[in-house]
């Protein structure tokens, strides 16, 4: 009788374990995206290009007509926002100036497709397309700002032939990058909130959990996906600026969380195919440059790591703004200085 009980109670425990792993399963498994212009999905508003794999990416063109433009830019947009994000610029400099952007969202951001395989490489190659289905020349430059601004990197690594000029506005490190010693990346590291060094280690170690430990209620997730980032006395000034676009913050993530902030992290600080801070200079003639701006008081992108990577890559124009924080961009007359920088300094 007792051997009988015995059996049945393994078999009890082998139930339960896999009704568990069941759950779990279920727990940490992140909803399929919402496709723009499926069934029941969000609609199409925005102009869009059909890619290599069949993805479509979403646009939009601002400043001067592209076709009597000086100088053409593409702009990769941050973490949690879209191609609306172009509230940096002021219509003056760009009418000054003669330039035409144009935005885009990255993808399984606004009405961009999602891309589950996505790398460093292929929003590279996204980039090279737009630019080629919009007839933007052979050359054009790249502008981007925080996250948006580390993808540029990928863009410096693959498709350095097609620029003419680029700048990472406080561009998103990741701490492990090779090239950086593990005493300064530690450093730099245990200077984010608690919080965020969670999630920074569940989103380059464990990838496949990130999306529960960003929606789980049992310990506290990324402090930029709640939306309470370590910002400077300097962001929170300026922070009702970013308001002009909250109308359209609903659009931004209408496809799913997963495929777009927390792809980003993945992406972002999961394990990288190339060092950045191996990178060869793409402009030896002289004939372009590429600029990084960061403020001192950054809280989200450490400027020690910053100033590491502008010392390992001196052909890399540094400008580090003191009392800047991660939002500086919008500071009155910024976006004059960086373009400027950019477009009419001596290459």
């Amino acid at each position: 009788m007792l051997t009988a009980f015995g059996g049945m109670f393994k078999k009890i425990i082998v139930v339960l374990l896999i009704g568990f792993i069941a759950w779990a399963f279920q727990t940490i498994r992140p909803p399929p995206p919402n496709i723009c212009g499926s069934a029941g999905g969000p609609p199409i508003t925005a102009p869009r290009i059909k890619l290599r794999d069949g993805r479509y990416l979403a646009y939009k063109e601002h400043g001067v007509p592209k076709e009597t433009a000086k100088y053409k830019i593409i702009y990769s947009h941050g973490f949690g926002s879209s191609r609306h994000e172009l509230a940096i610029t002021t219509w003056e400099i760009v009418e000054e100036l003669q330039v035409y952007f144009v935005t885009f969202d990255r993808p399984g951001y606004g009405e961009s497709d999602p891309d589950p395989k996505r790398t460093t490489k292929s929003i590279a190659l996204d980039i090279e397309e737009l630019a080629d289905q919009l007839a933007l020349g052979s050359k054009f430059y790249l502008l981007g700002l925080s996250m948006g601004g580390q993808v540029l990197w990928g863009c410096l690594k693959y498709i350095p032939h097609r620029l003419a000029g680029a700048t990472l506005l406080c561009p998103v490190i990741n701490y492990w990058w090779p090239s950086f010693p593990a005493n300064l990346s530690e450093e730099a590291y245990y200077q984010q909130f608690p919080q965020d060094q969670w999630a920074l280690r569940v989103a380059h170690y464990a990838p496949w959990l990130n999306y529960w430990w960003n929606t789980q209620k049992w310990f506290p997730a990324s402090s930029v996906i709640a939306g309470k980032p370590k910002f400077s006395q300097q962001d929170i000034s300026l922070i009702s600026k970013l308001t002009r676009g909250e109308k359209r913050k609903e659009n931004v993530t209408q496809q799913g969380d997963f495929e777009s902030r927390h792809r980003d992290m993945m992406i972002g600080f999961g394990k990288w195919e190339f060092d950045p801070m191996e990178l060869e200079n793409p402009f030896l003639g002289n004939e372009g440059s590429v600029h990084i701006w960061q403020g001192d008081e950054d809280g989200l992108v450490p400027v020690i790591l910053q100033r590491y990577i502008a010392g390992k890559l001196p052909w890399i124009h540094y400008h580090e703004l003191p009392g800047a924080g991660h939002v500086f961009p919008f500071a009155d007359g910024m976006t004059e200085t960086i373009l400027k920088t950019l477009l009419l300094s001596e290459k």
